[in-house]
């Protein structure tokens, strides 16, 4: 019969809960290492099956890392703000506060079914105004450093949120919450000038512990470009010759003898328009079709290039010759100063758009850079694709902007005494068409004095975005319930950097670049003793539904963890979702995968209820225990979770028809324990041995018994691989069987047949001809 693992998860979770063993200490004797998840944001929709994959990997370090003696932090929290709950609480007619804590009430259980190590004494939220306190005073930094500033700019703007994205919040045109149409509007916005650190943000990445894949994104997104400004003199229609000018960034001076045309981005000709250029029909009605659309369709690569010509005519300035200008999507305003020389003999871009539109190509030689950029009056500059950070949100749930505007002294900090600035509770809360907060209708609170003089001063009303929250959590795990500081200076002495931290592949241009930049404003203010805030950082895949696509509730193809939980069980969810795949891989969702993770988890219990102690190892080979223990371990620490299941899969197969002793099947409950904790414990128990798994010592492995004395060879069903087998490679033909026969995925293929014949090639392979 199946264990009874309500039974046991329940109470092995209260135990874990009463001896207080997973909560951390701040200093000691031992070594600290701080282990981090993404914080969840917790939807109405509860635990998605995705989360215990991140969740899982990094409980299964960190609880071996207790067993090798270590100060453990391992905290969880709750990244609460944001446009879902809003939007749910106003379709319901309710308040976000209430929505909100009754969503972390069912994550909390949810997490709490699975049996994950968190240490719950430090949880946070950042909705609540302890938290968001210093949020808010963090804010203040920046801004009294003067890199938060007020600009009129055009900014993405959702047309079904009525909200500011930033540009990485805008996926193909579309919102990357909603899914719904973005447009371009001039609106003032506060910025963070996180440009002014993008310099440091992508020297630093030599001196952490990334995957290499997210090295190249982060590099990737700050884009820098080393190169020349060059001025180009320009005729306009209707205006004076020579009078106007523009200047384009390129990074191949080199190649200007080679240029045949220029190309404006539809933000300079608009640019153009407001200053007072009479541009032709054709012109203003490609700008305006053009600025609706997200940069990242406009430049997708083997898009159909498109364009109109200006009319205007550009001076050469090398050659003195007469070259057209043209509008075309396919340059940015973003990015340089949104003006190239096209030279399509040598850019594949620019010569896609000259043979579409009939332009010239020359071919002329290459010049040295240094002699080009001194003749033609030129700059060498470095340039981003990195823009400064939106951090204005027109929307009600989200950290109020400490900032009152008084007319004497304009934008003046709300006093740190003064904070938090809380977030009043309203009737009506929904966005409006003008783009103005739901919190300017609140006069009783937008009224108030300036802080500097006395005076009539009114509230910022825009709110922050929900990345303000998460740009420092890490942080506040630190000491979470310190009212005097965001965290105590010896504290945060004690445990930056983050040792490890693993998150989402989407996170790794939004959240991990802001906080990366948050912690480095901090640190230059003396506030943080470390510039970089993670030592390590890994992703993993997404759990795709059985067909391969992503979940969605659209589609109906989600699953929910509770249900798994409830007939299966935490210790096989836990397993099943290491055991899918390579983790930084994308995986399907399997249920006769779970079930086979099951069965296996049974087997393990039954071999516990029937074990007799044995005073020899009974193994074919003393090593083979060692080994597959020291291959686990080992498969931990580079993340290979699904060799380090299968390698238990294997060991146990070995071990059903062989004897072990006490010690040796401790070994074995200890390994086991990171992956199926609550099972782990209960076999503990039911050997006689007392106290819980988890204050137990990794085991250390006998390196003679971990030299190579067994080779894997093959197992064959009719010519066909069924499994692999450790053997010595002198052993013979019964031993060889015992083994082969022992194994599930070959038992599949023999249920119900007769074997006519076993092949045995010792040291190669093992062949079971059946009828």
């Amino acid at each position: 019969m199946p264990y009874n693992h309500q039974e046991i998860e329940k109470k092995w979770q209260d135990r874990w809960e009463a001896s207080g063993i997973f909560h951390a200490h701040d200093g000691g004797e031992k070594q600290k290492f701080y282990c981090l998840i993404e914080f969840p944001y917790p939807s109405g929709a509860g635990l998605h099956i995705g989360h215990p994959r991140s969740y899982t990997a990094l409980d299964v370090v960190a609880r071996k890392r207790r067993h090798q003696g270590y100060n453990v932090l391992y905290p969880i929290g709750w990244d609460a703000f944001g446009l879902p709950t809003e939007n749910y609480a106003i379709k319901h007619k309710r308040k976000p506060q209430e929505v909100t804590l009754e969503n972390v009430a069912t994550f909390r259980r949810q997490l709490q079914s699975l049996g994950f190590s968190f240490d719950w004494s430090r949880e946070v939220n950042t909705t609540d105004p302890s938290y968001y306190k210093w949020t808010q005073w963090m804010f203040l930094q920046f801004f009294k450093a003067g890199l938060a500033y007020k600009s009129k700019q055009p900014i993405n703007w959702c047309l079904s949120c009525k909200i500011g994205l930033a540009n990485e919040e805008v996926v193909n045109g579309k919102c990357e919450r909603c899914g719904g149409e973005t447009e371009k509007r001039d609106k003032e916005q506060w910025m963070i000038a996180i440009t002014k650190y993008a310099e440091r943000l992508l020297e630093d990445l030599d001196g952490v512990d990334y995957l290499e894949k997210i090295k190249t994104q982060q590099r990737n997104w700050i884009g820098k470009s080393e190169g020349a400004e060059i001025d180009f003199v320009l005729n306009v229609p209707g205006q004076e010759s020579g009078k106007q000018k523009v200047t384009v960034f390129t990074t191949r001076a080199d190649t200007i003898f080679g240029a045949t045309f220029l190309v404006i981005s539809p933000e300079v000709a608009k640019q153009w328009i407001d200053v007072g250029w009479v541009a032709p029909a054709s012109v203003r009605e490609y700008v305006q079709e053009a600025l609706s659309r997200a940069e990242m369709e406009r430049a997708a690569e083997g898009k159909e290039k498109t364009g109109v010509d200006t009319q205007i005519v550009a001076i050469h300035p090398a050659n003195g010759k007469a070259i057209p200008v043209w509008v075309a999507d396919y340059v940015l305003g973003s990015y340089g100063t949104g003006a190239i020389m096209a030279v399509p003999q040598h850019d594949e871009r620019d010569r896609a758009f000259a043979e579409q539109f009939r332009l010239p190509i020359a071919d002329e030689p290459l010049a040295a850079v240094d002699e080009v950029v001194e003749k033609v009056g030129g700059k060498k500059t470095v340039k981003y694709k990195l823009r400064d950070w939106v951090f204005s949100r027109q929307r009600y749930w989200g950290e109020p902007i400490p900032l009152v505007w008084c007319e004497k002294h304009q934008w003046v900090a709300v006093p740190d005494e003064q904070l938090p600035v809380v977030l009043p509770e309203v009737e009506k809360y929904e966005p409006t068409d003008t783009g103005e907060s739901p919190l300017a209708a609140m006069t009783d609170w937008v009224n108030t004095t300036c802080p500097t003089c006395g005076g009539p001063a009114r509230r910022e009303t825009d709110t922050m975005p929900n990345w303000a929250g998460s740009s420092w959590y890490f942080l506040r795990y630190i000491d979470a319930h310190n009212d005097q500081a965001f965290a105590s200076r010896d504290k945060l002495k004690y445990w930056m950097p983050v040792d490890l931290y693993n998150g989402g592949n989407e996170h790794t241009t939004l959240h991990l670049l802001y906080s990366r930049f948050w912690n480095k404003f901090l640190f230059d203010q003396g506030h943080v003793p470390t510039s970089e805030p993670y030592a390590r950082r890994h992703s993993h895949g997404l759990v795709l539904a059985s067909d391969g696509i992503k979940m969605s509730k659209s589609k109906g193809n989600g699953v929910d963890p509770d249900e798994i939980i409830t007939q299966y069980g935490a210790d096989a969810l836990r397993m099943y979702i290491l055991f899918m795949g390579p983790f930084e891989e994308p995986v399907p969702w399997s249920l006769n995968g779970l079930i086979g993770v099951r069965r296996f988890l049974d087997k393990v219990e039954r071999y516990v209820q029937a074990w007799v102690p044995s005073d020899h190892d009974g193994l074919s080979g003393a090593g083979l225990l060692e080994r597959s223990l020291k291959k686990i371990s080992d498969d931990i620490e580079s993340f290979k979770f699904n060799t380090a299941v299968s390698a238990f899969m294997s060991l146990f197969n070995a071990i059903a028809v062989s004897h072990i002793t006490r010690e040796q099947l401790k070994k074995i409950l200890v390994v086991l324990g990171p992956f199926a904790p609550h099972l782990a414990n209960e076999c503990w128990e039911k050997i006689g041995e007392g106290g819980l798994v988890e204050e137990q010592a990794w085991p250390e492995f006998d390196a003679r018994l971990l030299v190579q004395d067994e080779i894997e060879i093959a197992v064959q069903v009719n010519g066909k691989a069924r499994a692999t087998i450790q053997i010595s490679p002198n052993a013979d033909e019964a031993a060889a069987k015992q083994l082969a026969l022992a194994q599930e995925k070959v038992q599949k293929h023999l249920e119900g047949r007769e074997i006519v014949q076993i092949i045995y090639v010792p040291g190669r392979i093992l062949n079971i001809v059946i009828k």
